[in-house]
């Protein structure tokens, strides 16, 4: 199978304007793109950029509620912000959110539809079902002229599929971080010591009424602790992001892992060795060498036979990973994605979602008695590079920026999940997500792995003959200087995973 051809245009160039923050212009595959560089010392700025507003309303504590909570009222500490949490009455979460200091008694915790009525930014982090299901009760209660902030942009794409529309008095922001919620805590935690420590954001304006809107985002980017935030539209943003989430970020590492731990097993290797070949390769030796020199890097550092295995793996893995990730595109480009995630989870309470993390390479991995340190398989490297690079060349044809692509497929899957994979098992990555990328995960991992199984591995056994042009594009694809420029932006520390 050819590589996916890019698009036709010339890519997604950008040029926002910011009264209070400096931009910078960046060149990725030949294409201009804007981003603002954060750090601590911008947060003294903060309360000018958010002139207007009183109050923040964080609502919902899951994924990203209490690291987003957290950093502001940190950020915003002396500026007279008020940050608020809202939940739903009887709550669950109230014991752990009067725990990290949000109290009624301190006027800083409410009733989650009286927090949206009072507040002048309304951070919507409340599951996507949720946001489906309540969106006409929440737009009824956000008043006139407030701003409302997603950090996802799935319910702009249930707005869409839906046939609804949003309130046309309100601002409409985006600010989408790079990884999970406690990698959000955790890197802004250790930028305490090192500034500019955090995880990268995207921002994206909706709607702006009152041309305060970009500020507004910029601002709540900077202070969650971004170090680096990238402009992109929250149409592009829920597309990549729930596609990448069934992709190579949870689904598609997943079913990859788990084919080539069997066939490894298949083909004689212990179970120490087995497990250490797959998933801690990936999570490992593969990681760490993306981070460091790139896709090409990985390719490159191999010796000659290795080089040839990775080759033919690559090759081999290209057209089957492509084929499923197209699906889930136009799945999600569609609306279908959207519906099935709100239909599901109005399922869990009759069904709630499985173990994943039962098998035995799972087992083997908690338990690892081996003293060998992970490395590079060559084999294991060719498919998991092979999935990156046509998940990228996917959202490249369909015009997505290069930061967003370079952002939320290799650098979200290599510095922010891969490490909590590695950390402990496949749950502990995947279920630390959202509901949204639990599910997908769910979903789309045994599709990944029956593709490689049926359709990868056993090519690995015959003599056939590999495709030269789908190779050389991958050794002259764009992607690889776009990721050079963008793993420069990176935070200056790597996340320290706790338990």
């Amino acid at each position: 199978m050819r590589a996916i051809e890019p698009a036709k245009e010339e890519g997604h160039e950008v040029a926002f304007n910011s009264t209070i923050f400096q931009k910078e212009k960046i060149v990725l595959g030949g294409t201009e793109e804007w981003i603002v560089r954060g750090g601590r010392h911008l947060f003294p700025l903060l309360p000018k950029a958010f002139a207007g507003i009183r109050q923040i309303g964080v609502i919902g504590w899951s994924s990203q509620g209490p690291a987003q909570a957290q950093n502001l009222r940190e950020s915003l500490a002396g500026s007279g912000i008020r940050v608020k949490v809202g939940l739903r009455a009887n709550s669950h979460s109230i014991a752990n959110v009067e725990k990290a200091g949000f109290t009624e008694a301190n006027g800083t915790r409410g009733e989650m539809y009286d927090v949206i009525a009072g507040s002048d930014l309304v951070l919507l982090l409340i599951s996507d079902a949720a946001q489906a299901d309540n969106f006409d009760r929440i737009m009824a209660a956000i008043r006139p002229g407030a701003t409302l902030g997603l950090s996802h942009g799935f319910l702009v794409a249930y707005v869409k599929s839906s046939g609804r529309t949003f309130r046309n008095d309100i601002n409409i922001i985006g600010v989408c971080p790079k990884g999970m919620g406690p990698s959000v805590r955790r890197l802004y935690e250790q930028g305490r010591e090192i500034n500019g420590a955090g995880i990268n954001c995207s921002f994206a304006v909706h709607q702006d009424i009152d041309g305060k809107a970009t500020d507004y985002a910029l601002a709540w980017a900077i202070g969650l602790g971004s170090p680096c935030t990238f402009e992109t539209t929250l149409e592009f943003e829920y597309k990549s992001d729930i596609f990448g989430e069934r992709g190579i970020l949870l689904g598609a590492v997943h079913g990859i892992c788990e084919s080539l731990y069997r066939w490894y097993r298949g083909h004689g290797r212990q179970p120490d060795d087995a497990f250490l070949d797959s998933a801690r390769s990936i999570t490992g030796a593969i990681s760490k060498q993306i981070s460091a020199a790139g896709l090409l890097g990985t390719y490159q550092v191999l010796e000659e036979g290795g080089r040839q295995l990775f080759k033919k793996a690559y090759c081999a893995c290209y057209g089957p990973a492509a084929d499923i990730l197209t699906e889930i595109y136009e799945e999600v480009e569609s609306g279908n994605e959207i519906r099935s995630v709100v239909s599901a989870a109005h399922r869990l309470n009759r069904f709630p979602m499985s173990e994943i993390a039962g098998t035995e390479m799972w087992q083997v991995g908690r338990s690892l008695r081996s003293n060998r340190q992970s490395e590079i398989d060559p084999v294991t490297a060719g498919i998991y590079v092979a999935t990156m690079m046509a998940q990228a060349d996917i959202l490249r044809a369909k015009g997505h920026p290069y930061s967003e692509i370079v952002n939320e497929s290799i650098i979200e899957a290599i510095d922010s999940l891969n490490p909590y994979m590695d950390f402990k098992d496949v749950a502990y990555m995947v279920d630390n997500c959202s509901t949204t990328a639990r599910l997908g995960a769910r979903k789309w991992a045994p599709r990944f792995d029956y593709a490689m199984t049926q359709s990868v591995l056993p090519v690995m056994e015959t003599s056939r003959e590999q495709d030269e042009a789908l190779f050389q594009r991958f050794l002259n694809s764009d992607l690889h200087q776009a990721l050079s420029i963008c793993l420069d932006l990176r935070p200056p520390v790597a996340i320290a995973v706790l338990s």
